[in-house]
């Protein structure tokens, strides 16, 4: 009887060995992607719902394996991703994520971003989404992170998924999590509310009733972590929404952070890039957003970066982007006055567009503009009749006497001193043979003394 025992044993834990043989064997050809081809002519389907069984009755070991290759194989396309949520292996990966083993829960919810990046929908059908904000309670670091990255992942996919992300209570996890110890959960964080607020002016609103503002403006004060990038992108987003939206960034002090980080030496391209492309949205809607941009003294900046010969491509179209939406509105005619100087005709045309708004209008800026040398300036720049920058030209002109705009046009002064020395004086007769008058009368003076 005990040998036969004994032989149940045996062929049990050889066929639970063959099962995770197996499922180890189809996460690791699922890692590459040379080998999906393979696993499609060999019968994905079929295995998938070999590993759907394996899942049900295995042991924790197996069922990891069984989740990683479940994940890896979804992951390559949405293809591969449909079968595996036809297979029904979302719900078993939902339930092995509450399950207490932290390993399975990680890898279980890796599974789920990678199948959340083409099946968003599905993960939502699945009822995951209140598992895993329930599963931030968890103290691993890893673990929130997964959780963070897979309700980031749905949410990005489109307005009605973020809502779901939103109505499972994701929003306050999120913001206390952008204040984590670990810099990966807080850009997991920060990923996460940026793709909650792109959406909708409704969600964006909701962040920042909720008090979203405050954790991402710390966010770009980081050193290090990754964390400013998705910060920047959702601080910008937030304010591309509404006026209200981007006053709302404005006070919370946002606008230094973000030129600091323009300002740095050592900023990779992506920062540049998204602390760029946040403060053109800030200054876009007014010349209130503009001049709080303009004061911050964002614009020399922005146009070192996108002038600079070393910038690269993505860079300057993000500078250029920015510059236009900013001077678009700005009417503060210091930050004027800087371009004026220095920009060149591509950007300066929206500098003397604003000029051409001002001086109109504006006695005091008019002599300012005389007196700093801007009128002068404009008569030296080269254009082309019928372009918009010889008209911006033209308007400014209008708007000061011709004697003084033709004493500012180059070569002038050079032809008033040709004048000069072609000039043939009309001396009038000083001494005649009479004395004049004055100079009688001090004679007769004298003669009298």
């Amino acid at each position: 009887m005990m040998k036969l025992y004994f032989f149940f044993v045996s062929v049990f834990e050889t066929y639970q060995k063959a099962r995770l043989v197996f499922v180890q064997t189809m996460a690791e050809l699922a890692t590459r992607s040379s080998n999906v081809k393979c696993l499609e002519s060999a019968g994905v389907l079929g295995l998938l719902q070999a590993v759907c069984i394996i899942f049900i009755e295995s042991s924790s070991e197996v069922k990891e394996n069984a989740a990683w290759a479940v994940g890896y194989i979804g992951k390559h396309s949405e293809q591969l991703a449909g079968l595996v949520v036809d297979a029904g292996t979302l719900p078993l990966l939902v339930l092995a994520f509450q399950e207490p083993e932290i390993s399975l829960k990680q890898i279980s919810a890796g599974a789920l971003v990678d199948l959340a990046q083409h099946k968003p929908e599905a993960v939502v059908d699945a009822g995951a989404i209140s598992h895993l904000v329930h599963g931030l309670e968890n103290q691993d670091p890893k673990l929130k992170r997964s959780i963070l990255c897979a309700l980031s992942a749905v949410a990005s996919a489109r307005s009605e998924l973020a809502e779901a992300v939103v109505a499972g209570g994701a929003l306050p996890a999120a913001l206390l999590h952008a204040g984590h110890d670990a810099a990966p959960v807080r850009r997991a964080a920060a990923c996460l509310l940026r793709d909650i607020v792109k959406h909708s002016v409704d969600l964006a609103q909701l962040v920042v009733n909720t008090g979203g503002c405050g954790p991402l403006v710390e966010l770009l004060k980081e050193s290090t972590g990754g964390s400013r990038v998705p910060a920047c992108m959702a601080l910008g987003f937030i304010a591309g929404q509404s006026d209200q939206l981007a006053m709302a960034v404005i006070e919370s002090k946002a606008i230094t952070p973000l030129v600091e980080i323009l300002q740095k030496k050592d900023a990779e391209d992506a920062e540049l890039c998204a602390a760029t492309w946040t403060l053109g949205h800030i200054a876009k809607h007014s010349p209130q957003h503009s001049l709080a941009v303009a004061v911050a003294n964002a614009l020399p900046r922005l146009l070192q970066l996108y002038t600079n010969p070393k910038s690269s491509g993505e860079v300057q179209a993000r500078t250029s982007c920015a510059l236009k939406q900013a001077l678009q509105c700005c009417l503060h005619r210091p930050a004027l006055e800087t371009l004026l100087h220095s920009a060149p005709a591509c950007i300066l045309k929206y500098v003397l567009a604003q000029y051409a708004k001002i001086l109109p209008n504006d006695a005091r800026a008019r002599r300012l503009f005389v007196t700093t040398g801007a009128l002068k300036r404009i008569q030296e720049i080269e254009t082309v009749p019928g372009t918009s920058l010889k008209e911006y030209i033209n308007i400014i002109n209008s708007c000061f006497p011709e004697e003084i705009v033709r004493y500012y046009t180059p070569g002038y002064t050079d032809s008033l001193l040709d004048r000069v020395e072609a000039y043939t004086p009309q001396i009038p007769e000083l001494f005649t043979d009479r004395v004049p008058s004055d100079c009688q009368s001090e004679m007769s003076i004298e003669k009298r003394n």
